[in-house]
């Protein structure tokens, strides 16, 4: 297994999930410069009340993420995400959640409702991420699902199989398609897939440090961890702002 772990790596550092520096970013030369402290970035998710949005902004978060999948009780239609989106200022990604829908109903939403990305979070295969994506003209990204079997090298098999998405979510596998409040084990993250990763999974204000700590993500989501206790879809402000101020104390230990 860890053959196979150190080949799947290996490919993966000459594929695109190593991006290029951005145009424009400073090249090290010379002697080594000071690392810029990391910053990991906050996408509050299932929200579906406009004080909800508008919180999420007072709080920094940079991202919010918004439910299209109607068996889920966190699910909005299009009139909601207007409102919702309506006072959502630049430089605030607003992310909307799928799961197996059909090109006619991503249409509908992009067409209504100025999403920035999407998040694929049900069973599509590469080929329909990339289809449907092309259809919203958007950039997506893809939830994994890591079940209690899941190994790494699966994990990296899911990372180049999904190349083309912009970022990978590790998520809980549960029934219902995420949003169940459980944690998975993070040390099957291998730091390869750190860097563009936005952890997700039963992370609350209580464990998010620890979860940073070990696995340095590019991002956080959570959704079940910022809400009303037994209350599934009613957000908590106070939890909210809790998570928000856990997530930036473990950045600057």
């Amino acid at each position: 297994m860890e053959h196979r772990l150190d080949r799947l790596i290996a490919i993966m550092n000459s594929t695109t999930l190593n991006q290029p520096a951005a145009a424009g970013a400073p090249q090290h030369q010379g002697a080594t410069q000071a690392a810029a402290p990391h910053r990991t970035r906050i996408k509050l998710c299932g929200l579906s009340k406009p004080e909800d949005v508008a919180h999420a902004i007072d709080l920094g978060a940079d991202a919010i993420g918004l439910v299209f999948y109607p068996p889920s009780s966190r699910s909005i239609n299009v009139a909601q995400a207007l409102e919702l989106v309506r006072d959502v200022p630049p430089f605030v990604s607003v992310v909307g959640l799928f799961v197996n829908a059909s090109p006619e109903w991503i249409r509908e939403v992009v067409s209504n409702v100025p999403l920035t990305l999407l998040q694929f979070h049900g069973d599509e295969t590469p080929r329909q991420c990339e289809a449907l994506a092309s259809v919203a003209g958007l950039p997506w990204l893809r939830a994994l699902r890591v079940e209690a079997d899941t190994q790494q090298a699966d994990l990296v098999k899911s990372a180049l199989n999904y190349a083309a998405a912009s970022a990978l979510l590790f998520d809980t596998h549960v029934e219902g398609y995420g949003g169940g409040g459980k944690v998975f084990d993070w040390s099957l993250i291998p730091a390869e897939l750190a860097r563009r990763a936005v952890l997700s999974g039963g992370l609350n204000a209580q464990n998010v440090s620890d979860a940073i700590h070990r696995v340095r993500p590019y991002a956080v989501d959570v959704s079940s961890g910022i809400e009303v206790a037994g209350a599934k879809g009613v957000k908590d402000h106070a939890r909210m702002a809790a998570f928000v101020r856990a997530v930036r104390a473990a950045d600057a230990e």
